[in-house]
């Protein structure tokens, strides 16, 4: 039952980790009038889907980085996990904030390449956390896509 009990602790601190951090990320992110203003492609979503569809993510990318961490902490499917992570939390301080959209095109891009890197890695060990991530991979290909011609028509 302990061990039970400290998977069950250990789940929830990757959620807060990864849920909590996007969140406050966001929060303090907050897209405003500058964003407004930038001219947009036709397949822009209203900014209200963009909340809930992070959060839902979010809880995946959690729960992966959870599975391998559980069985291979030093492993290269964990390396890439933390990558990747750091690759998404510094995406929207440098596009809302810095306003820097090609920049961000940039590491956006490298966390489209992080994300199918860690579902190669992680699959031998976890198919469950390397198809958690197959929801993000086809997101962050969107928002890359977005960016792309955000920058492109700014």
């Amino acid at each position: 039952m302990q061990t039970r009990a400290r998977n069950f602790i250990s789940l929830g601190l990757f959620i807060v980790l990864v849920l909590g951090g996007g969140t406050a990320i966001g929060f303090t992110t907050m897209p405003g009038e500058w964003y407004a203003a930038l001219n947009k492609p036709s397949f822009n979503p209203p900014n209200w889907i963009f909340g809930p569809v992070w959060s839902v993510l979010y809880v995946m990318i959690a729960v992966a980085g959870w599975r391998i961490w559980r069985n291979a902490r030093d492993s290269l499917a964990m390396k890439v996990w933390w990558a990747q992570l750091a690759l998404n939390f510094i995406w929207s301080p440098v596009f809302f904030s810095a306003h820097q959209t090609g920049a961000a095109l940039a590491l956006i891009l490298l966390l489209l390449i992080a994300i199918p890197a860690f579902i190669a890695t992680a699959l031998p060990r976890d198919k469950i956390a390397a198809w958690l991530f197959a929801p993000y991979a086809a997101w962050v290909g969107f928002a890359s896509l977005l960016n792309g011609f955000i920058w492109a028509l700014n």
